[in-house]
């Protein structure tokens, strides 16, 4: 059975994906201001970096750019940065190093909160880290598997990404 892939994803998909990043983001945020309002404002700019760094190394040379990807920013790159080369969005390599920014948006508020915990035990920084912890691996697993990567032209024409976690099957 062929698999249909999406020219712009359907709002509901891209509403999703941007619910799971925030809601990340918003329990990394509550997880980190028990420890004072400057490390919020520092992880809040790193998130926001992250966000930046997307855009301009990934989604300029997107087959999205300028459409309505999965996560919504394939329109937002269009409007702030000049179009790339679709070829290189696929060259190059794509390691688990390149990932480590991104996985340090679960592992800062996981140190803050370890250390919290150990501070003090507080059942809400234990909650906020047990439902980061699942959103970021089981959630990022299911929306990236079931709504974003299987219906992703990108994906056909050549994704790192994907090429890194089929490797790992």
């Amino acid at each position: 059975m062929e698999v249909k892939t999406y020219e712009n994803f359907p709002g509901s998909i891209v509403f999703l994906t941007n619910l799971l990043s925030v809601s990340i983001y918003a329990l990394g945020i509550l997880i980190i201001s028990r420890t004072g309002i400057w490390f919020v404002v520092i992880y809040c700019l790193y998130c926001l970096w992250l966000e930046f760094r997307l855009l301009q190394k990934s989604c300029v040379n997107c087959y999205y750019y300028g459409r309505r990807c999965g996560l919504g920013k394939g329109i937002i790159c269009a409007r702030l940065f000049k179009q790339g080369n679709t070829e290189k969005f696929s060259s190059g390599s794509f390691t688990w190093i390149n990932l480590l920014p991104d996985l340090m948006v679960t592992v800062i508020p996981l140190i803050f909160g370890i250390f919290l915990l150990i501070q003090k035990f507080s059942w809400l920084i234990l909650l906020a880290l047990l439902i980061m912890i699942i959103l970021s691996t089981k959630g990022n697993a299911i929306i990236r598997g079931n709504y974003l990567c299987r219906y992703c032209r990108q994906r056909e024409l050549g994704c790192l990404a994907e090429q890194l976690f089929s490797s790992s099957k």
